[in-house]
């Protein structure tokens, strides 16, 4: 299409509008912001976002979707005692909570009524904080030019936590209500007053460090896996490979913390060559082997004891 030849357009996400197309032709707008789901173009023209996610965009909301479930399921796992028989079923209905809201949140997303949804590509780290880059020409007016850049992966996260907030405050209480068992009229609703904390916290945490997160999300969970497997382990007083056996839910814990190993690495790796990537996965169980054959030589009373006989 020809270009027609305009003043300048200041500011790095600043763009004209297609007014009008005829033929080969095409009208702009003056300079400004660009429509929801457009973004400009190198010659700052707004152009409509037709492409998909690729499999890092993927795997950013997949794991922005998890921050949520991973929190119900610790609070949950705190707030429920040893006398509560109802974890497993507030952990099954967490799941069920965040798992509708994805798919909901997908569906509603353009295109509506599929899980597939049309994205602009992200370039840098400024497409997420276009609202930095206003222009201001003669230094005294600013052009606002502030758009989502990355559309929709920034608002899409803000719709999932809503909907997510909606489902749990629709099912779980009913749930809580009914089968929380071995707890305390005030206990049994905490692990449901904490995620009314931790919700707007994500929130908070999505509008300003989303982009830092975007490039950030894979070191992030391999980092968090590692330090919450050696706390647990520890906490837990889990020394041998019997410890774990002796107790399913510790088997459990270790498997979903391995989950998380195998998704920060595929993360990292973006898995594009398969024969040099998925090699990578053998070093998943590396840090719990690493922890349970060196338990033994770092234990306290055992350190305290040979240090007290001058060893």
């Amino acid at each position: 299409a020809a270009v027609d030849i305009q003043p300048a357009c200041l500011g790095l996400y600043c763009g004209r509008t297609v007014l009008s197309v005829n033929g080969s032709v095409e009208t702009y707008g003056d300079c400004g912001v660009c429509p929801r789901g457009q973004r400009t173009d190198d010659n700052k023209i707004c152009r409509e976002c037709v492409g998909s996610p690729d499999r890092y965009d993927w795997l950013y909301l997949g794991f922005m979707a998890m921050l949520p479930l991973v929190l119900h399921w610790f609070f949950i796992e705190w707030y429920s005692g040893k006398k509560s028989s109802s974890a497993l079923l507030q952990h099954l209905t967490a799941l069920l909570e965040c798992s509708a809201a994805a798919v909901v949140t997908l569906l509603l997303s353009d295109p509506a009524g599929s899980l597939h949804i049309r994205s602009c590509r992200v370039k840098k780290l400024s497409d997420w904080y276009t609202m930095l880059y206003n222009p201001s020409p003669d230094y005294i007016t600013t052009v606002h030019c502030t758009h989502e850049a990355v559309y929709p992966l920034y608002t899409i996260v803000f719709i999932y936590y809503a909907f997510c907030l909606v489902l749990m405050m629709l099912l779980r209480p009913l749930l809580v209500k009914k089968i929380a068992c071995g707890l305390g009229r005030s206990d049994r609703f905490k692990s449901i007053y904490a995620a009314l904390y931790f919700f707007p916290i994500l929130t908070v945490l999505q509008a300003v460090g989303g982009g830092l997160l975007y490039y950030a999300f894979p070191y992030i969970i391999l980092v968090l896996s590692l330090v919450t497997l050696a706390v647990y382990m520890s906490a837990s007083e889990v020394e041998f490979f019997k410890d774990l056996l002796v107790r399913k839910k510790r088997l459990v814990v270790l498997f979903s913390h391995w989950l998380l190993h195998a998704y920060g690495i595929i993360s990292i790796s973006k898995l594009d060559k398969l024969e040099q990537d998925l090699p990578l996965l053998a070093l998943v169980p590396a840090p719990a082997l690493f922890y349970l054959l060196t338990a033994k030589y770092t234990e306290p009373s055992r350190i305290l004891a040979e240090t007290g006989n001058g060893h």
